[in-house]
């Protein structure tokens, strides 16, 4: 199947203009291949360490070179419902590697914070930096160079990108992600958003909103709303780094268990001991790229990964961007409604049809590239398919069907939901941003109003409680960007916003933080870069001066006489609240070389 040619030339620009990096990036990756995983070659002493607890048939076998060894990176901790499942897929990886003649061991673990614990809370100044000290750590346990391929468990918002970039740090190892699959279906999403614009309100109490939360969050698995989490694990499956079918599969299923043990299989099938060789640098290219932001477009995917795929990207010597994110944008028809651009969940999602039936209608159109690598050892036409359990308890997989079993949630290529995917970039004079419309009414994608200027999201919360935001205008919070304060995500600012928005206002957000997946029905013009930290002009601007955003012409303008503008002196804030407590101080190297965020805002890049 041949790609769109709007999409080839997209991808050819891609790869000219990564050359230089991605040719260095292969070399290196190349000459770690040639010098091979060879235990032999460590010390005695060095080997003695590395397994010291394993039985002893598994001493024997890998003191040579014959058997391979599969190392485990995994982010379980079992505060989190996402990572909670985690716990017992060492035993079942190593049973399986058992069955395949190799060996597994948990080479580490990475941290795995919750988006959702630290929202609003100093905790979540953290959240983006963890991405990239994910990588780090799970280069640290891959560094005993001990292991033929590597097996990586995680799930979550920064997790699951810091896990990508540590795989293609790694590019000479073959790597497979394992998910954990999504909770069952609790209190509905709309439901939980009604409640908490109410509890903004006053018109319900703390008890009734812990009682929506309860419902919605209620069990293991990942949250059922479309966010990072579930934008990651798609974007997992339709880069190739998942077996077929293997993403939205529930937590504590026969399906699921069977999952994980092919999973552990097939990454000891794809090592330089076998003959599938399947190194992630190698296997992961521009194409594999560009099909992981146009499945990102056709279902409405998260914001955050603006950021993410930009860094992860660049891991493997790929140079993407906003302008290729946004163009990509205008070609992908959006073909899922999953919350919050729709009342379903993730579980709705998958019983529609799921990742097999949207990967095969756009294949259909071209709008993804077949001609992939994938840890499957085929195409992308291969995860074209339904996952069901075998009579002996392995993974069947069907043909997906060429219809949708729920139109309202998953669409065909022919009736898309709307016809772009709803991530674009903006630029002007205030520099440049994101914004995601997919969730947006179109009478509210151009939006022209007054700036209200907030330093801070409390400071937004507090003018809303005090009754002066019941009018037309656009909420500036600066100050919340990498180099400020680690770029938290301001979701605390969805619920006053909307109420505002409900009430007849119209309301928009400029920031230079985030608002990521659960960006939803307010036009928000996130990620803008500069950051005022760093003089950028959104740290001009005063309270009165007109902005006008426009998602249909992707533009971002403060109506000020541009010599006025310049001649501003930009505003300073102060940022040693932000500089210490709950592990901020730890960090302040990192706030300090964080790169803008149209580049991945990574301290690696």
């Amino acid at each position: 199947m041949s790609a769109d040619s709007r999409i080839e030339a997209i991808t050819k620009r891609i790869v000219e203009r990564s050359k230089p990096t991605r040719e260095a990036y292969l070399d290196r990756t190349r000459r770690a291949i040639s010098k091979g995983v060879h235990r032999s070659t460590l010390s005695c002493g060095n080997l003695a360490h590395g397994f010291a607890v394993c039985s002893p048939k598994d001493k024997d076998a890998l003191a040579g070179d014959v058997v391979p060894n599969l190392g485990i990176i995994t982010a379980y901790n079992d505060m989190l419902s996402a990572h909670q499942p985690f716990e017992t897929y060492p035993a079942l990886i190593r049973q399986a590697a058992s069955e395949a003649g190799g060996v597994a061991q948990v080479a580490g673990g990475v941290p795995a914070m919750c988006d959702g614990v630290t929202q609003g809370q100093p905790g979540m100044e953290l959240s983006l930096f963890s991405r990239d000290a994910i990588a780090m750590s799970a280069a640290i346990g891959l560094s005993h160079n001990m292991f033929d391929s590597s097996v990586y468990l995680g799930v979550c918002d920064k997790i699951v990108p810091g896990l990508m970039i540590a795989a293609l740090t790694f590019g000479h190892l073959p790597a497979v992600f394992i998910p954990a699959g999504p909770m069952t279906t609790g209190l509905p999403n709309d439901e939980k958003s009604r409640i908490r614009q109410l509890y903004a309100e006053g018109k319900v109490g703390r008890a009734e909103l812990l009682e929506a939360e309860s419902k919605s969050y209620h069990g293991p698995g990942t949250c059922t709303f479309y966010g990072t989490a579930n934008s990651n694990q798609m974007l997992m499956e339709i880069m190739g780094f998942h077996l077929p079918g293997a993403s939205f599969i529930n937590p504590g299923t026969p399906l699921r268990d069977a999952l994980t043990k092919e999973a552990a299989k097939r990454a000891l099938a794809i090592t330089a001991l076998g003959n599938e060789f399947t190194p992630a640098g190698e296997m992961i290219d521009e194409r594999s790229i560009v099909n992981g932001v146009v499945g990102l477009h056709a279902t409405g995917g998260s914001t955050n990964h603006t950021l993410h795929l930009i860094a992860m990207a660049r891991a493997g010597g790929i140079q993407l961007t906003w302008q290729d994110i946004s163009d990509l944008s205008d070609i992908v028809p959006l073909l899922a409604r999953v919350y919050p651009n729709g009342l379903a969940d993730v579980n709705h999602f998958h019983a529609a049809g799921g990742m097999g039936f949207l990967i095969k209608q756009l294949l259909k159109a071209g709008y993804v590239h077949d001609d992939v690598r994938t840890v499957y050892g085929q195409g992308l036409a291969a995860y074209t398919i339904d996952p069901k359990l075998a009579e002996d308890g392995t993974v069947s997989r069907q043909p997906s069907s060429e219809e949708s079993a729920d139109p309202k949630v998953l669409t065909t290529i022919d009736k898309p939901f709307q016809s772009n995917g709803g991530l674009k970039m903006l630029a002007g004079n205030l520099g440049k941003s994101v914004i995601k419309i997919s969730a947006v009414k179109p009478e509210r994608h151009v939006i022209e109003a007054p700036a209200i200027v907030f330093h801070d999201q409390q400071s937004l919360q507090d003018a809303f409680k005090a009754g002066k935001l019941e009018r037309d205008f656009i909420a500036v919070v600066r100050f919340q960007g990498p180099r400020a304060n680690g770029m938290p995500e301001l979701h605390r600012l969805t619920p006053p916003l909307g109420v505002l928005q409900d009430r007849g206002f119209k309301v928009a957000l400029v920031t230079d933080g985030r608002m990521s997946g659960a960006s939803g029905k307010v036009p928000a013009a996130i990620h803008v870069t500069p950051e005022a930290v760093s003089g950028g002009p959104i740290a001009r601007i005063q309270d009165g001066d007109i902005i006008r955003l426009d998602a249909v012409a992707g533009t971002l303008e403060v109506l000020v006489d541009a010599a006025e503008f310049e001649a501003r002196t930009p505003a300073t804030t102060n940022l040693d609240d932000n500089e210490f407590g709950m592990g901020r101080e730890l960090f302040a190297s990192f706030r300090r070389i964080a790169g803008p965020a149209d580049q991945g805002a990574s301290v690696l890049f």
